[in-house]
This record gives C-alpha cells, sequence and structure tokens, in this order.
C-alpha cells in the first residue's frame, strides 16, 4: 500500500474535522478524494502530507510511518495545497530550484529543464511567479510538487483556475503520473473526476460514506447522483 490511514481524528476546538477516517490506496491508483465544502478533504490531506497532525489515528506513505519517520514519509511526498503558496518575488526557474535543493535533489538544472516542459511552463519560464496569470501559478505549484519524483502525489484543487485546454493538460499528466505513482485527487468537478480517476472516495462530515470503482459507478448511474444521496448536497 502506498498510503494508509487509520482511524483518523482531527477536531478543532468542539468541531470534528475528521471522525475516525480509514482507507489505503495502491501504488499506481488515481483516486478521486470528494466531499462537501466542509466535509473534512483538505484537513486530511493536510495530516497525510504531515502539515498537520491527527489527534489520533495514524498514517503510513510508502510503508513508513509518519509518526515514527516523519522526514523520511514526507520524502515520498508531493503536494499541491488548494491555496497554492510561492515566492511571487522569484523567477519559476529560482523558485523550483529552491523546492529541489530543499529535497536535496540531483541535477536540479536538469530536473528544472524537464519540469517545466513536463508541466507546460515552456513560454512563461523567464518571468517571476507574481507576473503569472493564476493558471500558470498553478502549474509552478504542480511542478514543485513533483520535481523530485515523488512516490505518491496529493493534488488538492489542482485544475483551479485554468482554462478548459489547460485543464485537458493537466489531466493528461495526472493520467500518465498515475501510471507510477499513487495520486490523491480532490475536486469539486465530478466529471473530471470520472476523467482521471480509477476509484472514488468520498467523505461528509469527516466520515467515509462510500470508497467505489468508477467503473462499477458508471455501470450502475451517475457519480452526481450518488454523491447527492451520500451528502444531501443540491449541487456540486
Amino acid at each position: 500500500m502506498s498510503i494508509v490511514a487509520n482511524h483518523l481524528i482531527k477536531t478543532y476546538g468542539t468541531q470534528i474535522a475528521v471522525n475516525d477516517l480509514s482507507f489505503a490506496l495502491n501504488k499506481g491508483e488515481i483516486v478521486g478524494f470528494l466531499g462537501p465544502n466542509g466535509a473534512g478533504k483538505s484537513t486530511t490531506m493536510k495530516m497525510i502530507t504531515g502539515s498537520l497532525l491527527p489527534d489520533s489515528g495514524s498514517i503510513e506513505v510508502a510503508g513508513i510511518s509518519m509518526t515514527k519517520d516523519p522526514l523520511a514519509c514526507k520524502k515520498k511526498i508531493g503536494y499541491l495545497a488548494e491555496a497554492n503558496p510561492h515566492y511571487y518575488d522569484l523567477y519559476i526557474k529560482e523558485y523550483l530550484q529552491f523546492i529541489a535543493g530543499v529535497h536535496q535533489c540531483n541535477n536540479i538544472p536538469v530536473l528544472i529543464k524537464q519540469v517545466i516542459e513536463r508541466v507546460g511552463l515552456g513560454p512563461e519560464q523567464h518571468k517571476k511567479i507574481g507576473q503569472l496569470s493564476k493558471g500558470y501559478k498553478q502549474r509552478v505549484g504542480l511542478a514543485a510538487a513533483i520535481i523530485h519524483e515523488p512516490d505518491v502525489l496529493i493534488l488538492d484543487e489542482p485544475t483551479t483556475g485554468l482554462d478548459p485546454n489547460q485543464i485537458i493538460e493537466i489531466r493528461e499528466l495526472i493520467r500518465e503520473l498515475g501510471q507510477q505513482k499513487t495520486v490523491l485527487f480532490s475536486s469539486h468537478i465530478l466529471q473530471e473526476v470520472e476523467a482521471i480517476c480509477s476509484r472514488v472516495l468520498i467523505i461528509h462530515k469527516g466520515e467515509l460514506v462510500a470508497d467505489q470503482a468508477i467503473d462499477a459507478l458508471q455501470q450502475n448511474g451517475q457519480l452526481e447522483d450518488l454523491f447527492r444521496s451520500l451528502t444531501g448536497a443540491i449541487r456540486v
């Protein structure tokens, strides 16, 4: 298993954000992670990446315990957060050089060239991050998430701010990455999840309410119908 989450609980005061949540992801899976706003998706992703500690429960990434060896665990992960942070005064290549250095990568100039081409940053590569459109900023975040070739990718709304052509390109990239890596992919666009993912997890009020293969869902009905019936959502 590439990701194993066991009985995760996270509270904020009296609010239970994640309530006894357990699931496991295999290598080579692209898994959609769905839920209405406030369901606990981002909190769960932050716990998996080690940026937020659970109140109880355990997480393993690539067989490594996040509690026992958090640094080794984090080296296996690439994370694109929903609110994607950047150093806007840095040029794209400077930022990627910094990220690659943090990960102690070898052949950094080669890696930067490869990842810029891979995520389609070529036309903008000589600009400062602050000069980029929202869509290109998102591409920089994705480049930073994959530059160290992690085993696991945690992508929280990775196509936010992209135009339709860019969305298709990023979808293809995620499919390609999913052939060798484990990808946990959060999105509010259900059609996007159906197009990319082989499996879907749905959480509601911090609890897992569905874990199904996309193929089975498409045979038995629409993902939207299942989502609405399990979460009480009128629209996604």
